[in-house]
């Protein structure tokens, strides 16, 4: 295990930004992290990059409880990139090499190393080494600034929206180096991002968050209000396309409700269901889950949700992409969060 934190919270000027009780990560896996603005994504992350110490709780790194005099140090094996990284005002091949060079590393393997930075995010040496700082397009810069991190063959790479404000090529780029990164140097890659699907596809393990809390391990369906109660007792919200959800309880303070995805079922045809919600939709994106299942992808008016499905039940369905489909779940599937 490479991670363990036990009772961790982090409060800012008395407001508690992040509360876990306890989390397990595990090394040489892709962890996605999903939530709203607000959720405590960040700050989990600071924590986990060591550049932040909770207000309570217990922080363990390789199996050692990690005290503040060994942070420095810890921090030359886990680095973290930022959507909006800031490049050293120099050649690109200085930015890439800053770190090599604190380092002690000798000038020979620090051009190899560079090189082969620059080639993973997809800009040629020859043609980017010598460019300087403000030569750059934003995607440019900020694969430069995603090389500089790889150069160091980090044992962690914590990733906070790092596509955000780039283009599509660098986006695709930035995302295939890191995904690269696990699978040539085993990097433990911790990633926070708003192209759901890459992280659905790539990710070994999602974890969503909602109010600084971990409230699900696993992909979730996470769908926030307003919602209008009804005579019947239940909950209803009604989609930008007209469609309606419902679910039953009583809110929560959050007024968002989570539906497992193995809670959901896909029907060719919703008129024979009795379940209270049937609603129409369109595949967006297939991809396989755990090896024996398939995670399905279903664009809903203006939300998308997830279900797991057998690869026999695919079939049986014929199912794929752009594919127009029914989305089917009862009302008592839902969880106030």
């Amino acid at each position: 295990m490479l991670y363990e934190l036990k009772n961790i919270k982090r409060y800012y000027n008395g407001r508690c930004a992040l509360s876990v009780n306890h989390l397990a990560i595990e090394g040489g896996q892709i962890y996605a992290l999903v939530g709203p603005n607000g959720s405590g994504k960040t700050t989990l992350l600071r924590i986990l990059a060591f550049l932040d110490e909770p207000t309570m709780g217990e922080v363990f790194y390789n199996g050692s409880l990690v005290a503040p005099k060994m942070m420095p140090f810890l921090r030359r094996e886990v680095t973290m990139l930022l959507q909006d990284s800031r490049l050293l005002t120099r050649k690109v091949k200085d930015n890439v090499a800053y770190g090599l060079k604190l380092r002690g590393m000798d000038p020979l393997s620090m051009k190899h190393r560079v090189n082969e930075a620059l080639e993973m995010v997809g800009l040629s040496p020859k043609e980017f080494a010598n460019r300087k700082w403000y030569e750059l397009s934003g995607g440019e810069a900020q694969r430069v600034a995603l090389a500089s991190r790889l150069v160091l063959r980090p044992k962690v790479l914590l990733l906070d929206e790092p596509t955000a404000n780039v283009d599509a090529v660098s986006e695709s780029l930035i995302n295939d180096a890191v995904v690269r990164a696990k699978e040539e140097w085993k990097t433990t890659i911790i990633v926070v991002s708003h192209n759901l699907l890459w992280l659905y596809s790539v990710a070994d393990e999602v974890l969503t968050l909602w109010g600084g809390r971990i409230i699900q391990q696993g992909p979730e369906n996470i769908i926030p209000g307003p919602w209008k109660k009804l005579e019947t007792g239940l909950y209803c919200k009604t989609l930008r396309d007209g469609q309606k959800i419902f679910v039953s309880g009583e809110p929560s303070e959050s007024k968002v409700i989570s539906i497992s995805p193995s809670e959901i079922l896909l029907a060719s045809h919703g008129e024979k269901s009795s379940a209270r919600n049937v609603l129409r939709g369109f595949v967006t994106q297939m991809t396989y889950h755990n090896g024996d299942q398939v995670r399905v992808h279903v664009s809903v008016g203006d939300i998308t949700l997830v279900a797991f499905l057998t690869k026999d039940a695919v079939m049986d369905l014929n199912l794929h992409p752009g594919m127009d489909i029914y989305v089917i779940f009862k009302a008592s599937a839902a969880k106030w969060l």
